[in-house]
């Protein structure tokens, strides 16, 4: 029989088109000699998926999505666990976890913890969480039963929209806290640092970019100003990505500007954004290509003339890190047009990488008139954005300092 990777990695659902970011890194980690195995919380609900998913080797193992669902798997895992050295102290912090959160989101996660904890191989060594909310809650229970150290890398949603409480436990020794984190942007990681017993605990590590993936950027002719705009975004149509916005600032380009608008991917508000645009009289020159592949998503990228991403933070809190979509455009000469939400400013200087506007129709309308009516502008800011990216953004950096960080919990070899 095979020997259980030293490793377990915990994602909530494989493959996922949204999530390119990790599956990225996580064929890199491969590739770099990390031996993991990866845990979903979730079965897969694209019917699509990016080639670099087929790239990754290891086994894909799926816990019980709804307890309800495999009520064996669950009643065996669970007795099981009250044989493990750390079932007690794992109780106790799942105890004191449903005095202040008592939800079946929370109780679903320690079943689940406690299938990963039984039914993990005795060659595991350490567990790694991508996001800070319930996959993290998964890993730091199975982690505690099992006597072992956990980590995480957190993102954009995980951080803004979990209770103080828990991120304060996760980031705490005393409390069985991650061994270390990482996350996607300097503006989440000074946030977290904060709440955190030490801030080393917790790492900047940018995503970037794998520019061996994507294509050298095509030549692009300078634009005629009479020629019509042509437009496009990428993003789940949800509240935090503000299409609402956008479709509301096409509506107030004049009517000697001609243009176009693409929206690829899909999400809760599909229908409401394409009656807004009706409503508004826009609907004609927009096309909704629904969730689309990266091949696709690239090939859409280098026809355009204009990235739009009008992000915002959500009544919620959620709100994006930084996108990668806006590294991607870059990559291929894409000019940028976004907001100065969260860690977008990070990678985007505006007026120098790419426009920043406010979230209202009127910023954004401006936004595309500048584009369309000055020809020059818009390469002349892609161009330093596709500086800053291979100068800043690329992805091996990270997956170094990350693979250092994973070897430094896990056994030595």
């Amino acid at each position: 029989m095979p020997s259980t990777p030293p490793l377990a990695i915990l994602v909530k659902g494989w493959p996922r088109l949204s999530e390119t970011f990790i599956a990225q890194e996580l064929v890199a980690l491969e590739e770099a000699g990390i031996d993991f195995e990866l845990w979903s919380l979730r079965h897969p609900t694209d019917t699509k998926t990016h080639p670099l998913h087929d790239r990754l080797q290891a086994q894909v193992r799926y816990l019980p999505e709804y307890l309800h669902q495999e009520p064996r798997r669950v009643h065996d895992a669970m007795g099981a666990v009250t044989a493990l050295p750390g079932f007690d102290a794992a109780a106790e912090a799942f105890a004191r976890d449903v005095a202040r959160d008592d939800t079946a989101n929370r109780r679903r996660r320690w079943g689940q913890a406690c299938v990963l904890a039984h039914e993990a191989g005795d060659g595991l060594e350490a567990l790694y969480a991508h996001f800070l909310h319930t996959p993290s809650s998964v890993a730091r229970y199975a982690a505690i039963l099992r006597g072992l150290p956990w980590s995480f890398s957190a993102h954009a949603k995980d951080i803004w929209t979990s209770p103080e409480w828990e991120l304060r436990e996760k980031l705490s020794a005393q409390s069985h806290g991650a061994a270390f984190g990482a996350t996607c942007t300097r503006f989440g990681a000074e946030h977290l640092q904060a709440l955190a017993d030490t801030p080393t605990r917790v790492d900047l590590v940018y995503h970037g970019l794998d520019l061996a993936r994507f294509p050298d950027a095509p030549e692009r002719p300078l634009r005629d100003a009479n020629a019509p705009l042509r437009m496009m975004s990428v993003g789940r149509l949800v509240e935090k990505k503000g299409f609402d916005t956008l479709i509301d600032a096409l509506a107030l380009l004049p009517d000697d500007l001609a243009w176009e608008w693409t929206h690829i991917g899909g999400g809760a508000l599909d229908s409401v954004m394409r009656e807004r645009a009706q409503a508004t009289g826009v609907a004609d020159r927009i096309t909704w290509r629904g969730a689309c592949d990266q091949p696709d998503v690239i090939a859409a990228m280098r026809a355009a003339d204009l990235f739009v991403l009008p992000s915002r933070i959500a009544a919620d809190g959620d709100r994006d890190g930084l996108p990668n979509v806006l590294m991607e455009a870059a990559s291929q000469l894409l000019p940028i047009l976004s907001t100065p939400v969260s860690a977008i400013p990070e990678f985007i200087t505006t007026g120098t990488h790419g426009l920043l506007a406010e979230d209202t129709a009127q910023a954004f309308a401006q936004g595309m008139q500048q584009i369309a009516r000055d020809p020059a502008l818009g390469p002349q800011l892609a161009k330093a954005a596709h500086a800053r990216l291979h100068a800043e953004f690329t992805m091996a950096p990270g997956i170094t300092h990350l693979a250092k960080r994973l070897r430094g919990i896990l056994k030595p070899a």
